[in-house]
C-alpha cells in the first residue's frame, strides 16, 4: 500500500513537472518573411507563416502534441502544394532543408540548396508532393516549405501559449476540411497566419483596411501582433531575426504593405504619376499617413535566432567594423603570396562546378575536381576540415584552400553593412575561428573576443581592451 502510494505521488508530481515544463515552452511565432526573385520583383509583400513549438507533425498535413526533444512545426499556406491548403514541416527543415543543425551549409549556392530540398522532399514529403512519372522532382510551389532561409531573411514575433490550447488547435485542424482554397485578396499566406494566431488570442490579428487597400498582408500581421503584445503586457513576447544562409543566392529584400509597395517601387508609381498624378497623390498622401504613424521596422531590438542555441545579440558595429579589416588583411596576405587577387566570383564558379551529394555518414558534401582527383569537400561546420588524404600534392590547389574560400565567402557576407542583422556576436566569432584553425594558427592563439596575433602585424577582431 505504502508503495503503491509513493508511485501515485511519483507519477502525479512527474506529469506536473511535465505539464510545467510544456507550459513554458509553448508558444506561437508569426514568421514575416522577406520577398525574393521575380515573385519579390513585383511584389514586396513577402510571405507569412506560423510556428508553434508545442505542436508536431505526425504527417506533413496531420498534427499531434510534440514529444521531449521535439521543437515544433512551421504550418503555412502556399498555393499549389499537393492540393492542401497547409503543411507542417518541423522547424529545422522549414528553415535549413536538413534535420541536424550541423549539417546547415556554411555557405550555399542555388544547386545545394536543391539538392538538399529534394533530398528532404523524397525522404518525408513524397505523399504530398510525389516524384513525377519518371523519377524526375516535380515543380510547383512545395520547394517554398523547405528551406527558406536560404531564400530570404525572416523576421519572428513570439508570444507564450498553453498546451491546452495547442491541443485544441490540433483537434480543430486536424478535423478540418484541408483543401487548398487559395485566394490572393482573401485567402492568401497572410489570412491563414491570422486565423492561427486569432485561434489561440481571438481578434488579435486584423487586415488594414486603408494601408492595404483591405487585403491581409505579412507586414499587417506582423504590425497587429506587435500591437497586441504591447496591450498585454503579462504575456511573454520577444522578437527575433532568421538570418539568410550566406551564399550565392540573391538577398532578400525589405518587406512592404500592398500601398507601401506601390509608393516605394518606380516601376509602378513613375508612370502612374505621369499617366495620373492626382492618383499618384493619393496613393502618396495614403502611405505617409499610415507608415508615418507606424513607424515600423520588423528588425528594431531584434535577437538573432541560431539553430540549437538561445536568441543572441547581433554583432556591434565596432566589431563588424574590426573583423571586416582584418578579413581583408588576410585576403591581401593570401592574394600576396598567391599572386592572383582574391575573386568571390571565382569561389561561386567552383562551387557551381561541384556536383552536391552526402558523404558515407551523410553529412552534406561538394564533389569537386582538385588535380585529377574527384574530392568531396565539406561544407558544414562538422566536416569543413578536409582529411589529410584529400590533398593531392601535385596541385595548386587543395580542399583546405576550398574551405579557407568558403569560410571567408561565409564571413564577408555575415560581415556586410545594413539592416537587418545578418549575424550573432557569437557566431561571427564561432566563424572566426574556424578560419584562423584553418590558416594554421596556434591553438593558444585562437579565442575569440580577445586580441592575438593573427600573423605579423594582424590582430584578431573582437572586443578591443
Amino acid at each position: 500500500m505504502l508503495c503503491r502510494t509513493r508511485m501515485r505521488r511519483w507519477i502525479g508530481l512527474s506529469c506536473m513537472l511535465l505539464l510545467a515544463s510544456l507550459a513554458a515552452n509553448a508558444s506561437a511565432t508569426l514568421l514575416l518573411e522577406e520577398p525574393y526573385g521575380k515573385l519579390g520583383w513585383f511584389a514586396a509583400t513577402g510571405h507569412a507563416a506560423v510556428y508553434l513549438s508545442g505542436v508536431c507533425a505526425e504527417t506533413p498535413v496531420r498534427l499531434r502534441p510534440c514529444v521531449a526533444g521535439e521543437s515544433g512545426v512551421v504550418i503555412s499556406r502556399y498555393n499549389g502544394v499537393g492540393g492542401f491548403d497547409w503543411v507542417a514541416i518541423p522547424l529545422m527543415p522549414y528553415l535549413y532543408a536538413v534535420e541536424k543543425q550541423d549539417d546547415i551549409p556554411l555557405f550555399a549556392d542555388p544547386k545545394m540548396v536543391s539538392f538538399l530540398r529534394d533530398q528532404y522532399r523524397r525522404k518525408h514529403l513524397e505523399g504530398v508532393v510525389p516524384d513525377l512519372a519518371g523519377g524526375e522532382t516535380p515543380s510547383g510551389n512545395w520547394y517554398e516549405v523547405v528551406g527558406t532561409a536560404y531564400d530570404r531573411t525572416s523576421y519572428a514575433f513570439e508570444i507564450e501559449t498553453s498546451p491546452k490550447r495547442d491541443l485544441a488547435f490540433i483537434r480543430a485542424y486536424n478535423v478540418s476540411e484541408n483543401r487548398t482554397h487559395f485566394n490572393t485578396m482573401t485567402s492568401n499566406c497572410a489570412d491563414f497566419a491570422k486565423n492561427v494566431i486569432n485561434f489561440y488570442y481571438p481578434k488579435a490579428l486584423h487586415r488594414g483596411v486603408v494601408a492595404d487597400i483591405g487585403m491581409s498582408t505579412p507586414k499587417q500581421m506582423a504590425k497587429t501582433m506587435v500591437k497586441f503584445s504591447s496591450r498585454h503586457s503579462d504575456l511573454e513576447f520577444s522578437r527575433f531575426v532568421i538570418p539568410q544562409i550566406p551564399g550565392s543566392e540573391t538577398r532578400s529584400t525589405a518587406v512592404h504593405g500592398v500601398v507601401e509597395s506601390f509608393f516605394k517601387s518606380k516601376k509602378y508609381i513613375v508612370p502612374t504619376a505621369v499617366v495620373n498624378p492626382i492618383l499618384a497623390g493619393c496613393v502618396a498622401a495614403v502611405y505617409v499617413g499610415t507608415e508615418e504613424q507606424d513607424h515600423f521596422n520588423p528588425a528594431r531590438g531584434a535577437l538573432v535566432f541560431n539553430a540549437g542555441r538561445e536568441l543572441e545579440p547581433p554583432v556591434g558595429a565596432e566589431d563588424r567594423r574590426s573583423y571586416e579589416i582584418e578579413l581583408k588583411h588576410i585576403e591581401e596576405a593570401e592574394a600576396s603570396a598567391s599572386g592572383n587577387a582574391p575573386s568571390e566570383g571565382t569561389f561561386v564558379r567552383r562551387m557551381e562546378n561541384g556536383t552536391p551529394r552526402f558523404d558515407s555518414k551523410g553529412h552534406p558534401v561538394l564533389r569537386i575536381q582538385i588535380g585529377d582527383q574527384m574530392v568531396d569537400a565539406g561544407v558544414t561546420r562538422r566536416n569543413i576540415f578536409p582529411k589529410d588524404s584529400s590533398l593531392p600534392s601535385s596541385s595548386s590547389f587543395s580542399s583546405s584552400q576550398f574551405a579557407r574560400e568558403l569560410l571567408e565567402a561565409r564571413l564577408r557576407e555575415e560581415l556586410r553593412r545594413g539592416n537587418p542583422p545578418k549575424v550573432s556576436e557569437r557566431d561571427v566569432e564561432r566563424d572566426w575561428k574556424l578560419l584562423q584553425t584553418l590558416l594554421n594558427i596556434p591553438a593558444d592563439q585562437v579565442v575569440s573576443g580577445q586580441a592575438h596575433a593573427l600573423q605579423a602585424g594582424s590582430r584578431v577582431p573582437g572586443n578591443q581592451q
